[in-house]
């Protein structure tokens, strides 16, 4: 989404969300230089701001202690692995996988936080264990494919079954027998 379009919709709807104040972000980031209609938007949203025509909707700040609690648990058991083989193991899918697969707990304030802490050490600190086990073990099984790997091309029908017969037998090669 253009800025122009962005600056629309807030005063269209008189409100300018995170989702769009990122977008905007984002846009003038990445761009080499801004156009003068983008300048222009970009005064019109200032100004609409400043007058209270467009009321900037502020972010709620969540903490999801379940993230801090497998995150810490995630390095704690891949540090152990890592130390003891020669495997260099995902941090970030181990921990995806495992948040995954366990209840999240949300807080808004700090002392809701340091509640969902206590209360997940005492009655899910064995569950966050064994989940974190589990998705480092998936980690473990993955194939690594390496600078190889290729994504499937888009092409004609016959050129697709190609590429799939051809993947077949790159990670099945002994799934038919040869005729001799």
């Amino acid at each position: 989404m253009s800025i122009e379009k962005i600056v629309e919709q807030a005063l269209q709807d008189g409100y300018l969300t995170p989702a769009m104040e990122t977008e905007v972000g984002r846009i003038c980031d990445t761009a080499s230089e801004l156009s003068i209609e983008e300048y222009m938007a970009l005064d019109r949203l200032m100004g609409a701001l400043l007058t209270g025509e467009v009321v900037a909707v502020p972010r709620k700040q969540f903490i999801n202690v379940m993230e801090e609690l497998v995150l810490t648990e995630a390095i704690t058991q891949v540090a152990e692995i890592e130390a003891t083989t020669d495997r260099v193991l995902d941090v970030g899918d181990i921990t995806a996988y495992a948040l995954n697969r366990l209840p999240p707990l949300y807080a808004t304030t700090e002392e809701g936080a340091k509640y969902q802490r206590q209360r997940a050490k005492e009655e899910l600190q064995e569950l966050i264990t064994q989940q974190v086990h589990t998705a480092i073990a998936q980690n473990l099984n993955r194939p690594d494919f390496g600078s190889e790997r290729q994504a499937i091309r888009k092409g004609d029908d016959k050129d697709l079954l190609k590429q799939m017969s051809n993947l077949l037998q790159d990670y099945a090669p002994n799934f038919e027998p040869k005729a001799d």
